[in-house]
């Protein structure tokens, strides 16, 4: 695949570039000569380099001493090779993109770096980033903030494991949450997760024990999900709540899955488990009254799947992150679900579930690409569709300069009978900038947006990576939603921001801060729109 993403210049040497030795046979060579892997060596390299001049002052190598250094195990549970199993140059790569995903890892990179009496020998290089954060933090979007003050550690003790304890406050809610995730127990493939939260308006208990498909390899999955929560929920209309009513959910998960692993490049899995979701709806407390009650629901079912997954990825840099290396997915991913609520069951209706998702990435002539999704669910009662939900977006990029990449995204949504509880809204906290969160409201929705991304070697005092954009977008809402009829027509805007790339931390990406100016005349909407948010992409 031919190259597109910006070559990182002098990305001040916190790339994990290792050179291929030149006597080094080809992989292909390696392989089809039954190479076998010899030696493992693991490299955990620190936040900052020491031996780079720029970064080799008192308040760099202070900040390595205070970080815990991941340990060299850690590390080696992740990888999906071991000595003596056959050299394959694909589960290296693999191994790379598994390691790059995890947060308490900037950047890696898996090498053979010695071939002798039919072994290879094999270097991983991780670079570290800072995973204790304790702090607050201010966001604001839609004319609403939002803080929080947080303490967690995503690589606990150099372990791999997540601690978190924070307080956090949004419009909807005050909240107190305690964490704990370990996705590799006592070195194994075994995950676990434990979550407490309690908030102003009702308390969540989460837990979560799996053995996942951690690889496109991986023969067997098994996953026990289960949580329970209630909550006040608001519905809006034209960015104000309108309407308040309380849910009380308890939902459980018990799957398992099989696969024959990777075969001529695609990856085939079979999924089963069994469903029981409730959902329980009372009026709120609040001084907003509760307009319409939606009915209660309990669904209990057990459901088949599929998903066919094609391996096909390109290593890029400066599209959706700032000075990072990404791995972009350029192949097809299809995968779907079907399964029966039954009373005889538990559930209160007889129901068909069903559910489907599709993603493929192309390269385009030009320094073009062309990213498609979709995402499909409903239940079928009584011959009608109830709660159809189908979204599709496609994501194009064109790097017509080194540094400068035009990007354009075009969603929509269409729904059909919807549940009471679900809302279909618009607004300034989900691509609307320029106006209230959770503006205009409906029965279906589309937003497009126009990007010209700006990336740059401005490198602030060695911790952010920064680059702007400007900006428009165009979206609206068609339809009567659930509460209200908050359709005033397309909704323009236009703005220009800066990115922050998180560059030492795994606590977010990028910071955004926005100013967009709305370019409608409608009701409520400010002349401009400050915008302060950590997504995960540019």
């Amino acid at each position: 695949m031919p190259s597109f993403a910006a070559k990182f210049t002098d990305r001040d040497r916190t790339h994990l570039e290792e050179p291929r030795p030149a006597d080094l046979p080809s992989d292909s060579f390696m392989e089809s000569s039954g190479a076998l892997i010899g030696d493992i060596k693991i490299d955990v390299r620190t936040i900052f380099d020491e031996n780079d001049p720029r970064e080799a002052n008192g308040l760099f190598r202070l900040s390595d001493r205070l970080h815990v250094k991941t340990k060299p195990s850690t590390i080696r549970a992740q990888l999906l090779f071991v000595s003596g199993e056959a050299f394959s140059a694909r589960k290296l790569a693999e191994t790379e993109r598994a390691l790059r995903l995890l947060p308490y890892v900037f950047d890696a990179r898996v090498v053979p770096v010695h071939f002798a009496d039919g072994k290879v020998d094999i270097r991983v290089i991780t670079r570290d980033v800072w995973t204790l954060s304790p702090g607050i933090s201010l966001g604001r979007a839609g004319g609403a903030n939002n803080s929080s003050f947080d303490l967690q550690d995503t690589n606990f003790l150099g372990w791999g494991k997540s601690l978190e304890i924070a307080r956090s406050r949004t419009i909807d809610r005050t909240s107190n949450t305690w964490a704990w995730t370990d996705s590799n127990v006592r070195g194994s493939r075994w995950a676990t997760a434990l979550i407490y939260v309690d908030s102003s308006d009702g308390k969540e208990r989460a837990l979560q024990v799996a053995r996942p498909f951690y690889s496109l390899d991986s023969k067997w999955s098994a996953k026990l999900n289960s949580f329970q929560f209630n909550r006040s929920v608001a519905r809006y209309n034209l960015g104000k709540v309108v309407d308040r009513f309380n849910d009380n959910q308890t939902f459980y998960d018990l799957n398992g899955g099989l696969s024959q692993g990777e075969i001529n490049n695609w990856t085939r899995r079979w999924l089963a488990g069994v469903r029981y979701d409730r959902n329980s709806f009372y009026p709120s407390n609040s001084t907003t009254p509760t307009q319409q009650l939606p009915a209660d629901r309990t669904l209990s079912y057990p459901y088949i799947g599929v998903e066919l997954i094609e391996d096909q990825y390109f290593k890029s840099g400066d599209q959706n992150q700032i000075g990072r290396t990404e791995d972009l997915y350029f192949g097809t991913d299809v995968s779907a679900q079907v399964g029966v609520s039954a009373p005889v069951l538990g559930a209160d209706r007889q129901s068909l579930m069903l559910a489907a998702k599709a993603r493929r990435g192309f390269e385009l002539p030009g320094r073009q690409q062309l990213f498609v999704s979709s995402d499909f669910s409903t239940r079928i009662e009584q011959g009608q569709t109830r709660n159809l939900i189908a979204d599709a977006g496609a994501s194009y990029y064109w790097r017509w300069r080194p540094d400068w990449v035009i990007f354009s995204s075009l969603t929509a949504t269409v729904t059909d009978s919807l549940d009471a509880d679900t809302q279909l809204l618009i607004g300034g906290d989900n691509g609307l900038r320029g106006y209230p969160l959770r503006y205009e409201s409906g029965a279906s929705r589309a937003l497009w947006t126009v990007e010209q991304r700006f990336y740059t070697d401005w490198f602030p005092f060695r911790l952010v990576r920064v680059g702007g954009a400007l900006f428009f977008d165009q979206g609206r809402t068609w339809g009567r939603g659930v509460i209200g009829n908050s359709d005033p027509g397309w909704l323009r805007d236009a703005g220009f921001g800066l990115r922050f790339g998180n560059f030492r931390t795994g606590l977010g990406n990028v910071l955004h801060v926005d100013f967009a100016f709305p370019l409608s005349n409608v009701g409520g909407s400010s002349k401009f729109q400050l915008l302060i948010q950590t997504l995960q992409s540019f």
